[in-house]
């Protein structure tokens, strides 16, 4: 399949580069009008998650995963709720282990790879025997745990589902970890340490000599954080082994669905290898979009309440692609 052409082109003036179009709407966008009605379900290790329904009285659902330290109430995924619910599917956002407000009670929290709860959520959706169609969505970590699910499935996957769409997503984990290593990008990586740092703090807390709790504060890099902490709390070696391990680009091959990757040319958290053009070109279900402008998360149209990403995965969704 050839890489798809990108039509988005309605940069807001001001956005002067992809910091700009990541930053500014993930600080100020608001996205109105979504309710949210709360089931827990448990996972196979007796562990919980938390799910998040908007139920228009549809047979069509759309499955959210969200990103990195994320959750439900994140713009990013009300903004597909609210897109979704208006285009008549019921919408499901779930939330990862330990996100949307409550610790989780196994020794583990999530990370690019947690495929297997994503699977978890799948299953208890087909249980309820309301869906005739099942389409997933997933933004930047959500989208790795989208394709790593996919590619584990690969010939196995549900007949349900039908389609997949991804957008601002770490095909290739430890390309985008090395973009934490650049000093434009200390404000991500600051961010998403402190973050991190907090819910290891936590699950340190819960499971006393779990975590080397006195370390924590002295970590300033995720090599380390990532070796010393996400690495050993999850099974993996160091960070480099979890990079690798987590990581969708060794999967993609083995997808069976339509799937879109939406990635923007200057998303500053993507290193080159997230852009995997020879597999799309060499694929009837890999679809790859590769908008200049869009930053991380960004793709702002001014005056508009849901940006270009979110349009783009409607489309894609709902297209018959025999056309």
């Amino acid at each position: 399949m050839p890489i798809l052409s990108s039509s988005y082109s309605q940069v807001p003036l001001l956005y002067l580069n992809g910091h700009f179009e990541t930053i500014i709407p993930s600080i100020w966008r608001r996205i109105e009008g979504v309710t949210y009605l709360r089931e827990k379900i448990k996972t196979p290790d007796e562990d919980f998650l938390n799910l998040d329904w908007s139920r228009v009285g549809s047979d069509r659902l759309l499955l959210v995963s969200h990103g990195l330290e994320g959750d439900s109430q994140r713009h990013y995924v009300r903004a597909l709720v609210k897109l979704f619910n208006q285009q008549g599917f019921d919408v499901l956002a779930w939330n990862n282990r330990s996100c949307g407000g409550e610790l989780n009670l196994q020794p583990v929290l999530y990370h690019h790879g947690s495929s297997q709860d994503l699977d978890t959520v799948i299953q208890h959706v087909i249980s309820t025997n309301q869906y005739e169609e099942l389409y997933l969505a997933g933004i930047s970590m959500g989208g790795a745990q989208t394709l790593n699910y996919l590619g584990k499935k690969g010939k196995e996957v549900p007949s349900i589902l039908k389609k997949a769409a991804i957008y601002s997503t770490p095909v290739h984990l430890p390309s985008s970890a090395a973009t934490l290593r650049r000093p434009a990008n200390q404000f991500y990586k600051q961010k998403f340490l402190g973050k991190l740092k907090k819910k290891m703090e936590a699950k340190g807390k819960q499971y006393p000599g779990l975590l080397d709790l006195e370390r924590l504060p002295k970590v300033r890099d995720f090599d380390e954080f990532d070796t010393q902490y996400t690495a050993k709390l999850h099974g993996f070696v160091n960070a480099t082994d979890f990079y690798e391990q987590a990581s969708p680009h060794t999967r993609l091959r083995d997808i069976q669905i339509p799937t879109l990757i939406l990635n923007a040319a200057n998303d500053p958290l993507l290193g080159p290898e997230c852009y995997p053009k020879e597999i799309a070109k060499g694929s009837s279900v890999i679809f790859l979009e590769i908008p200049n402008r869009g930053g991380h998360t960004g793709f702002t149209i001014p005056g508009s309440e849901f940006n270009y990403a979110e349009y783009r995965l409607l489309e894609f969704l709902t297209q018959d692609l025999r056309t």
